[in-house]
């Protein structure tokens, strides 16, 4: 029988690689979008099918996570065998300055989506987008058992949803993991991110669209992924025999700084004539180094991510130098491994 799977935040960068990936293994994708006066689905607009065609396999619903008696009736309509819970506000900065609504929408998104699986009474397999911003200010290589130590209100909300996951799967016996994802990016990543900033502003600067880039602290490191890989990883926690929590990563690090000088290389330009620093960006709290230790996904999970950093600058820099010469955008694509 066809396996059926049900995404939150499908219109976001995850939420899109994670529809192609399940689309390619036969699945019937149903995603959760919110509603709003404009177009938000550019992502995934090269995956739509007319819904009155008997062969489509993606379909769209109108719903939002603090309704839970809406998320109750479709989850009974739909028997979802996978959810994949994606969506919340995922942008650190922004959480400082929305500390409430990043609260709301990612850390309680997540305890209303749960029980309304727990009391539609679903058997199924359900995926929490954990973050690596839950470890915060933690030092060293960070893996399932460190400590968790978030400095920001998006990580204290990813963490509360993190430990409800936990909860639901020891108290009420939930197949219920979560993916403790390391910074992952990719051409779909959002323009206000700083590495599709980067990416971007080097494409309009060798364009002559621009001179100038305008960021905040250099120095703090990230360890950065590939976004398809990690959708993959995301996918294999719920193939698995027993329910757990797993950390992706890459095992490196590479700080802003390190990003940008690679960026503007890629393009033939010299960083230091066009990246200028702004104050506005400076935050609260900032962690100095993020690195993850994914050695628990590959030795159980067989997951091991072969795009690193430096790659990784050179294809989102190649597309958005290709979506500014085709003036569209690089969301389609997906370059060869």
């Amino acid at each position: 029988m066809t396996r059926r799977a049900l995404i939150t935040g499908i219109t976001g960068q995850d939420g899109s690689y994670l529809a192609e990936l399940l689309l390619a293994k036969g699945y019937e994708v149903h995603g959760l979008r919110r509603r709003s006066s404009t177009f938000n689905s550019a992502r995934i607009e090269h995956l739509y099918q007319d819904p009155r065609d008997p062969e489509t396999k993606l379909f769209l619903h109108y719903v939002d996570l603090s309704d839970s008696a809406r998320l109750i009736r479709l989850l009974h309509r739909l028997q979802p065998d996978e959810v994949y819970h994606l969506a919340g506000q995922s942008h650190v900065g922004v959480s400082f300055e929305e500390p409430e609504h990043t609260a709301i929408t990612t850390g309680v998104g997540a305890v209303t989506l749960l029980e309304s699986v727990r009391t539609a009474g679903i058997d199924c397999r359900y995926y929490q987008a954990s973050s690596s911003a839950m470890f915060g200010a933690a030092e060293g290589a960070q893996d399932e058992s460190s400590p968790f130590r978030p400095n920001s209100p998006h990580g204290a909300a990813k963490l509360h949803a993190h430990w409800a996951t936990v909860m639901y799967r020891e108290g009420y016996g939930m197949f219920a993991v979560s993916g403790i994802a390391f910074n992952h990016e990719s051409p779909r990543r959002g323009e206000t991110f700083v590495t599709r900033k980067v990416s971007r502003a080097v494409a309009r600067i060798q364009a002559g669209l621009e001179d100038y880039l305008y960021l905040g602290d250099l120095d703090p490191s990230r360890d950065w992924g590939y976004a398809p890989e990690y959708v993959e990883g995301m996918w294999r926690m719920l193939q698995a025999d027993e329910p757990q929590d797993y950390v992706l990563a890459t095992g490196t690090s590479c700080s802003v700084r390190d990003f940008v000088v690679a960026a503007f290389d890629h393009a033939g330009l010299d960083w230091e004539k066009h990246v200028r620093h702004d104050e506005r960006y400076a935050r609260p709290t900032q962690t100095a180094t993020l690195v993850g230790d994914a050695s628990k996904a590959a030795e159980q999970l067989g997951w091991k991510p072969k795009v690193m950093p430096q790659r990784l600058v050179q294809i989102m820099v190649d597309a958005d130098i290709a979506a500014l010469e085709r003036e569209g955008r690089p969301w389609i694509d997906v370059p060869e491994l």
